[in-house]
Order: structure tokens, then sequence, then C-alpha cells
């Protein structure tokens, strides 16, 4: 199997056997130095020991996405008093002022998912959701869907459908980032490796220097709209293999946890979103290992060019600006993000995302409408079969 995607250690969200801490109950976290300078403590990130391989995937469910019960023309959203909406590029990316998340209503929040579905990525500023309840702020995010619980990121304690980021704020550790590569950028979409990969995804900023830390996006509707008609043709029923397998190794290289085993999923090359009724491409360095059918000569270089060619459109691509008040609102089906790590102060960066699983990705809205739980738990029978056959085998049983 290709290595080409193969995955970096990500240290903003994994244990450091050499500088974070094991209780004697087995629940590891950062430094008590760390936690002295950390101004929310209760968002600490935490390894417990007794979550490892004690959770599983939420069973498979047929997705309701509630931006299709939304108006389009966002009337209950525009008319709350003093909400502005400024675009950051034409197409990709929103920023609002004047709607606090953690006040709408259900059918507000049918809005939000059209909002961002439409826009790719909002950033809400002012927001006072890090200073509600952990519960609360769950019950938000569920409403999108069931919440992810990721396999190797901290988490607050007793909480783990909320993925933490923590950069530490160690001069040293952006040494060790850049010890031996020459940037840190890594575009992916969050653990496309599993069955029902997230959609709408929030991610709010706790605690962050002056400047610095753009998180970046880079629009797929726009990467698969630029190819020719032809290489459209080509790609458009090709399947991948994504895999959390690297990411579980390095997690567990330093001493962290695996709250679930590894899982390998076969999604389509590229992706049908079911409200706005369009294909992008659906692939990403981190997890994305092989496009079935092909020699691996052929995959590699078809992924390698198609992965080029995503992180070259630029002119397809935002920087959404942190502030300690700032939640950013994406749908993980239609962009790719990378963190950006270009400060070099003491200033730590802490964050939490949470997130809803959505529909199971699907080629065209052929497959979208008969896609149903029984026919799924059908071909994950199966799973393992298709991932072992040969390019010959695979063409024979699919194309023939």
């Amino acid at each position: 199997m290709t290595t080409l995607g193969a995955i970096s250690y990500d240290e903003a969200i994994h244990f450091h056997n050499d500088t974070d801490e094991a209780n004697d109950s087995g629940i590891s976290s950062i430094s008590k130095e760390m936690l002295a300078k950390t101004r929310f403590p209760q968002w600490a990130p935490t390894w417990d020991i007794a979550h490892d391989h004690t959770f599983e995937n939420v069973p498979t469910f047929k997705a309701i996405d509630r931006g299709l019960f939304a108006d389009p023309s966002y009337p209950l959203l525009k008319s709350i008093p003093g909400a502005s909406f400024k675009h950051v590029s034409p197409k990709l990316g929103l920023e609002v002022n004047g709607i606090q998340l953690s006040s709408l209503s259900n059918n507000q929040k049918d809005e939000l998912a059209h909002l961002v579905e439409t826009y790719g990525v909002v950033a809400f500023r002012d927001q006072d959701l890090k200073y509600h309840s952990f519960d609360e702020i769950k019950k938000l995010g569920s409403y999108f869907g069931p919440l992810h619980v990721h396999p190797t990121s901290g988490a607050p304690l007793n909480h783990p459908e909320f993925h933490i980021t923590y950069r530490r704020g160690s001069k040293d550790e952006q040494i060790k980032m850049f010890n031996d590569k020459l940037h840190n950028i890594g575009w992916h979409s969050d653990v496309t490796y599993e069955n029902q990969p997230p959609g709408i995804t929030f991610f709010a900023m706790l605690q962050s220097g002056e400047s610095g830390g753009d998180t970046q996006f880079i629009d797929m509707f726009e990467t698969y709209d630029r190819l020719s008609p032809l290489m459209k043709s080509l790609i458009d029923n090709l399947k991948v293999l994504h895999t959390s397998k690297d990411q579980a190794y390095f997690a567990k290289l330093t001493g962290g946890i695996e709250r679930k085993d590894p899982s390998d999923n076969i999604h389509p090359l590229v992706r049908y979103h079911p409200v706005l009724k369009k294909k992008c491409l659906f692939i990403n360095k981190s997890f994305s290992r092989r496009i079935l059918g092909l020699k691996t000569e052929e995959s590699d270089n078809l992924l390698l060019f198609l992965l080029n060619h995503t992180e070259a459109c630029l002119d397809a691509h935002v920087r959404m600006q942190w502030d300690e008040n700032t939640v950013v609102v994406w749908d993980n089906r239609r962009v790719i993000h990378t963190a950006t790590n270009d400060w070099d102060t003491e200033d730590i960066r802490h964050a939490f995302r949470v997130t809803s699983l959505a529909e199971r990705p699907v080629a065209n809205k052929d497959e979208l409408d008969a896609w149903t739980p029984e026919l799924e738990l059908e071909l994950e029978k199966s799973k393992d079969l298709v991932i072992k056959l040969s390019p010959k085998e695979y063409y024979e049983k699919y194309y023939q």
C-alpha cells in the first residue's frame, strides 16, 4: 500500500510523553506548569487510559441535513438586531457579527447549516460559547447530527465528544516542529476515515496570542470544477481507501491512547453534496491512501496530481483569522483546512472542536436516494475483501 500521504504527528492534539504527565489513576494531561498558564483549565486536554479501546463508532444512521429545512435567503438570521455579514472571498468564506451561536432557535440553526454549506466556512465574532457548559455546547453540536468522538486526541476530562487543540507555547516546540521539515502545512478534512465523516463543525478559540495561527481553507467544489470535462468523467466513479492507522500509530508511539480501533473505509473520490446538489473532490493527504482498482504507481500519480492541483488552488482559498472570542463553523464535506504555525512567541494556543456526523459519502444523487442503513451494513460485511482485491479483480467485479 502506498505511503504517499503519510500523516505527520500532530503535537497540538496528541500526548507528549516527554513533557506531559500522567497521574496514578491513569489520566494523562499537560504538565502542572502548563496548566497554571492555561486560562480555561477545565478545557485542558486529557487522555484517560480507562477510555482506551472502549468506544465504538456511532451505528450507521440515515443522516438528515438541517440545511434542507432552511430558507436560503436566511430571513431569521438576517432579522437578528445588529447582525452583519461580510464576504471573505466571492465564493468561499463569510464573517458574521451580531449573532450569538449559543442563542439560536432551532429554525435559526437550520439557516446556520445552510449558510455554512453555502459559504463553506463562516467566522462568528464576539462569541460567548466557551462560557457555556459542556452539555450546552454538545446540545448545540448534536442538533446537526450525532457527535464524533476522536480516537486519539486530547479531550476535557469525561467529555470525549470534544477534540482539543493545545500548542504548549514553548519555543522548543516550534524548533522541534521544523527540525526536519520545511513547513507544517497539512491540508485535510477531519477524520475522513470514518464510515460517516463529519459535516457541520464548530471550532472555538479559548486562548491565543495577538496574531498568527490562522486556519486556512480550500474550496473542494472549486478544485473539482476546475478540472476538464474529460478528467471529471475519468474520476467520477473512482473509490479511495481512507485509513486512521497512521494517526493511531503516531498517537500510541508517544504514550497516547486509542479510544477506538483503527478504521479503514472506502469513499468516492468525487463526492455529491445533498443540499447544494454539487460535486467536490473528497481526498486529503492525511487519510487518503489508495485509489481502488489501480496499480500502485497509477494510484500514487493520480492522487499526487489531484493533491498538488488542490493545494495549488490558492485562488479558491481563504485564511480565517482568530481572536479569543471567535468561533469558526465549516462544512467538513466541502473544504479542506490546515493550521498555520507562524508564531515564535511563547503564546499558548488552546481551542476546542465539536463536530456532527453527516451522511455516508456518495458519488451522485441516485446513490444518495438509494442509500439505506441496511444496504450499508451489507456493504460493510464485504469491505475488507474489496480492499484486498487486485486491480484486475476489482475491474472485473465493478466495471466489466
